[in-house]
């Protein structure tokens, strides 16, 4: 089973900054994959953040975060780490924050298709408050 490891969540007040951060391991990751953040509130369905492919620069954001968002990917030999920046940050951007990931032959690198993605972190929680 592989793992990832999100970090960097926390509490900030609206209007703030955060990095969360998305270790694994580089071997499991070689060639042509899709990586990507998703979050969680109470009550509601997973929905996803932001997407990318790392063979090129491909990226993908929802809507809520465009703008003020961006995920980018440190693809090391030993570690991959996926990065989500958040700025200006909302009371609606409080959840749980995962990192997902897939071969890209298992499909395509879609920030809706949240099932596609077969590993996945522990989450990591952001909290938003004023």
């Amino acid at each position: 089973q592989l793992h990832l490891m999100e970090s960097g969540g926390g509490s900030v007040q609206t209007g703030g900054s955060l990095r969360l951060s998305c270790a694994a391991p580089g071997y499991a990751f070689s060639g042509d994959y899709c990586m990507g953040w998703f979050r969680q509130a109470p009550g509601k369905e997973r929905e996803g953040v932001a997407v990318l492919r790392s063979g090129n620069d491909y990226t993908y954001y929802a809507g809520a975060v465009k703008g003020r968002t961006t995920i980018s990917l440190d693809n090391g030999k030993n570690t991959v780490t996926l990065y989500l920046e958040m700025n200006r940050l909302k009371l609606s951007d409080t959840a749980t924050y995962f990192c997902a990931a897939h071969s890209r032959e298992e499909g395509l690198c879609s920030i809706e298709r949240v099932n596609d993605y077969k590993y996945w972190g522990q989450g990591t929680q952001v909290t938003v408050s004023s």
